[in-house]
Parts: C-alpha cells; structure tokens; sequence
C-alpha cells in the first residue's frame, strides 16, 4: 500500500469518527436540553398548583361561588331594579289584652339543630343569617341546595325546614281565636301596602347589598400584607407536595418577593441574586383586581444533577461507543503505519539478501568459468585455489541461509536450550579473542574489564557465545574510524551485568525503539558497506530473555553506543 492511499484512508477515518462524535454529542445535548426544559414545566406546574391551592384556602364566601354558578341567580344579580313605592295609611284601633290562653299557646321559635349549624358552618355561610330562618329558607332553592349539600346533608335541611313550617302554623293558628275578651285600647297603627312584586324587588335589592358587601371584601383583601394572606410554613409544605407528585425529589431554595422588591427567603436561600437570576417565579394571588406584585421564586442547586441523572444511560453508553470507536481507529492507523513499516523492511531485507546471496554466487560462478579454461585446469595451484574460493563461498551461503532459517525457528520459539554450568570470564575471553584480529588490523584496540569474583554461570554455550560474538561485531561494523571498544563483567546479587561500548556512528531515541526488531538495520544514509540482515540483535534478545535475561541500550549519534546485558547465575 502506498503513502498517499494510507494517508486518504486516516484522512477518511479520521471525518467519519469525528463527524460520528459530533452527531453524538448533538444528540447528547438536544436530549438534556429537553429534559430540562421538562424539569422547568414541572417546577412551574408545581408553583401554579401551589398558588392556585393557596388562594382557593383563602376564599371564605363560599356561598358567593355557588351562587355565581346558578344561571337564576346571575340573572336577578345584573338585572336592574326598577323604583320601589309603596303607600302608607293610618286608622285607630282597638288591640285586645292578650289573656293567659294567649300567653300559654305563644312558643318561641324553634332554632337551628347543631348539626345542621355545623353544615353551614362547614360551607361557609355567615351564621348571623340564621337569625332571619324564613328568609334563608326562601332564598335556598331545590337546584341551590343540590348543587351545594349531598343527599344526607338534604335530609337533614328537609327537617330543619319542616320544623320551621309547623312553628309558623301554629303561630297562624294561634292569632284569631273566637270568643277572646277584647279590651277596647285606641291606638294609631301604620299601614304599607306591599304588593307581592315590590316584595321580591326588596328582596333582590338586599341581595345585590350583599352580593356587592362581599366583592368589595374580596377586592379588599388583595391590599393587605402579603405575610397577613399566607402561612410560609404552609407554602414551602404544598409546594413539596405537589414537586413529589412530579417525581422531583431535590432540595430546592424558596424565596418571597414583596411588592417593594425585598426578598424574603422561605428557608436556607445561599444568594438572593442567583435566586432571582436563575429562578422560577409565579405571581401569588394573581386573580385579585387590586392586589400587589408577590411572587415566589423557586431555584435548584442540583437541577443539571437531576437532568443528567435522566440520561446518564444513553450519555454514558455514547461516551463508551465513542471510546470504542476511537480506540478502533487509534489501533487501526497504528496497524497500517506497523503494516507499512514492516512492509519497507520485508522490501530491505529482500534487497540486502540479494546483494547477499549475489555476491557469493558471482564468485562461484566466476570460479567455476576459470577451472573450465582448459588452460588453468591443468594446473594445480589455480585450481586449488578456486576450489578453495568456491568452498568458502558455499560455507558463506550456507550461514546466510542458516540465519534466515534461524530467524524462522525463532519466531515459532522452535529451540531448546542446553543448559549447563559455564564460566562467564572464560566465555567472554574466547569472543574477544575471536573478533581481536579484525580490531588489530583496523588500528584499534579492545579491552576487557573483568570484576567478576564468583565467575559460574548457568546457560548455553553455544547460543551465549554467539550472544556476545554479534554484540562485538556490531560495534565494530558500525564503527568506521579506527575503533574502541571496550568490554566490563561485574556481577549483583543473583546477576551478571556484562556492559559493551563503541565509539562507533550511534544511533538516534527512533532507532534505539526499533534495533531489536526482526530484519531492521539502523539507516546508513546511501552507504552499504555495513553487511548483513538485520537479525543479529533480534536473535539477541530472544535468547537473553529465554535464558531470562535482559538487554538495553544507550547510544548517541556520533558518539558511540553502550549495550547492557543482564544474565541470572541461576536458571
């Protein structure tokens, strides 16, 4: 895969995550947007309810409202009243002594019963009315008192109304009574004729008096204090209520506005601004003609914790998709620039094992075209020669195959270790003795420190001295001037730490990641004077680490590089 097809599909990739997390968090947003804006209908219902229930309590004439449900009655109410006359006379006459027959027959009028008084009391009526018991039994209509009193409550106003009936058949009966000593007594008496429509028209006009006494009470009302109209203990408990119902459970801070603008908090109020900035208000006793600005004001400190506690699920199941989703991608690019990386090298280690392989092969070939010249084969010391060239050649190509093969087998961990008891100061002696030549003939020099005192170690022969012959060939390859190096054995507790250092090319923090990566080689720039495959230090840590081990590195460029190796006595 090319540079620019990886780089449109992070690009791609990249538009589609982040167009997916903007219509999540769109989404997200829009939903606490209505879940608060249905909170704050909620708390408002809440306060309306609260207002509308506090002024119903303060109503007192409730006689007034079932009245103005009555179509009759709002009739007589708005009609007008036409001007009352009526005529006056004067004559003489004789009033008889009233005997002791009329004084034993007079009864008193009967009174209302105490259940029925606590009916009407229960209603609302004014009991100073009671007194004129004819009149409020002419002004209680069948449709009146259905629509005010239950069936039982009818009952027992059938009853006081019989009652009332038979007292004034008895007091009618009791007037004229024949053969009554009449004691002539002069006296002027006073007639008004009332005809029976003037009566009724009286009978309105008192009505309207009355109906007009109590609205101009009710108007009243609306200008005392606004403490003197409500009990605070009362408002903070029905508006509670009436928030449960409404499934809204949190503390809340509740404030009074007076009609001067002084706030008077209903419990723990924490800032009056914030109260009045960010709260919800009703307007108290808003049916009231005259009556002041009162409102309430409601506000709630943990209102986001109630909305966000209504969408945690899909906010919380959004953020984990979202995790998900860039996990994927972050992983996803991670394995294409791996993909790509490994791609370059599986393309540098097929170049450099050409190179490889050609070399050796041109140099057989090379042999094998002199021995067939029939003028060299007759001779000995050329064909010897050759012989020996295409020998050493094909042992050449034999390593290079069995480093490759090697680097399989490592890969499927298809290798067994030998484990025995070695000498460490003897087995670094045997490697440096190895590459000492090369280092001769390059003018360099290369020491060996050794402060090992307990010098047994437990591991392979074969596979430590290849561990320790590729680290000594490294830091002479990658060492193009005449080279140091320079060999330290000191041992811990239950290690051996073996420190190798160069004075060669370095390598920068980016290769320092990638030098025990299979088939990588430090770049060089255009030079490929530096032979090999890229395997040596791969095969390094592999088998430190099997012999549980370990291997770090510490290099700069241009001045040299130090590879620390830690190794167990014991395995």
């Amino acid at each position: 895969m090319s540079k620019g097809n990886i780089i449109l599909i992070i690009v791609l990739m990249s538009l589609a995550s982040f167009g997916l997390m903007g219509f999540q968090y769109y989404w997200v947003r829009n939903a606490v947007r209505i879940n608060r804006e249905r909170f704050d209908q909620n708390v408002y219902m809440a306060l309306s309810g609260t207002v509308e229930q506090l002024e119903k309590g303060e109503t007192s004439d409730v006689l007034l409202s079932y009245l103005m449900k009555d179509s009759l009655f709002q009739e007589s109410l708005f009609e007008k009243i036409e001007p009352i006359t009526f005529q006056i006379q004067q004559r003489p006459v004789y009033r008889s002594r009233p005997s002791i027959v009329d004084t034993l027959l007079n009864e008193t009028a009967p009174e209302v019963s105490p259940t029925f008084r606590r009916i009407l009391e229960s209603r609302g009526f004014d009991m100073n009315a009671l007194k004129e018991l004819e009149m409020f039994f002419a002004y209680m209509t069948p449709e009146l008192a259905s629509s005010m009193f239950t069936p039982d409550e009818m009952a027992i106003l059938l009853e006081e109304k019989e009652r009332q009936l038979n007292y004034l058949s008895k007091a009618e009966s009791t007037r004229v009574r024949p053969n009554v000593e009449v004691i002539p007594s002069p006296e002027v008496l006073t007639e008004i004729n009332i005809s029976d429509d003037i009566l009724d028209k009286i009978r309105r006009a008192n009505f309207k008096i009355d109906m007009v006494e109590r609205t101009w009470n009710e108007l009243a009302a609306g200008q005392k204090e606004i403490l003197d109209r409500l009990d605070t203990l009362q408002v903070r408990e029905l508006l509670s209520n009436h928030l449960l119902e409404r499934g809204i459970t949190e503390s809340f801070e509740l404030g009074l506005l007076k009609d001067n603008g002084e706030v008077l908090p209903l419990g723990p109020v924490t800032q009056q601004s914030t109260l009045l900035q960010n709260g919800i208000k009703a307007k108290l006793f808003p049916n009231d003609i005259l009556g002041k600005e009162n409102f309430l004001y409601i506000f709630f400190p943990e209102k986001n914790y109630h909305v966000i506690r209504q969408v945690w699920i899909p906010i919380s199941s959004s953020i984990l998709f979202i995790g998900v989703i860039i996990f994927c991608f972050i992983y996803a690019i991670k394995v294409i620039i791996r993909q790509k990386a490994l791609s370059d090298t599986k393309n540098d280690f097929i170049n450099n094992m050409t190179h490889e392989f050609k070399t050796p092969l041109a140099t057989v070939s090379l042999a094998v075209e002199a021995l067939q010249d029939p003028e060299l084969s007759t001779q000995d010391k050329f064909r010897k020669r050759y012989l020996g060239i295409i020998k050493d050649e094909n042992k050449r190509l034999t390593a290079q195959v069995e480093k490759v093969l090697q680097a399989a087998a490592l890969d499927k961990q298809d290798f067994k270790l030998k484990i025995e008891e070695l000498n460490l100061s003897e087995l670094l002696e045997s490697t440096m003795q190895h590459i000492s030549l090369q280092v001769e003939k390059r003018g360099g020099t290369l020491s060996f420190t050794d402060r090992l005192k307990e010098p047994s170690v437990e591991g392979d022969a074969f596979h430590l001295t290849h561990i320790f012959n590729n680290l000594l060939d490294n830091a002479l390859k990658y060492t193009p001037h005449t080279p140091t190096i320079k060999m330290e054995a000191t041992e811990g507790k239950d290690q051996f730490i073996v420190k190798i250092t160069d004075n060669g090319i370095g390598m920068s923090k980016d290769a320092q990641k990638k030098i025990f990566d299979k088939f990588y080689r430090v770049p060089t720039g255009n030079v490929h004077d530096v032979k090999g495959f890229g395997l040596g230090l791969s095969y390094v840590k592999t088998m430190l680490e099997a012999h549980q081990g370990g291997i770090q590195v510490e290099s700069e460029v241009g001045r040299g590089t130090t590879f620390t190796i830690t190794l167990p006595k014991k395995q």
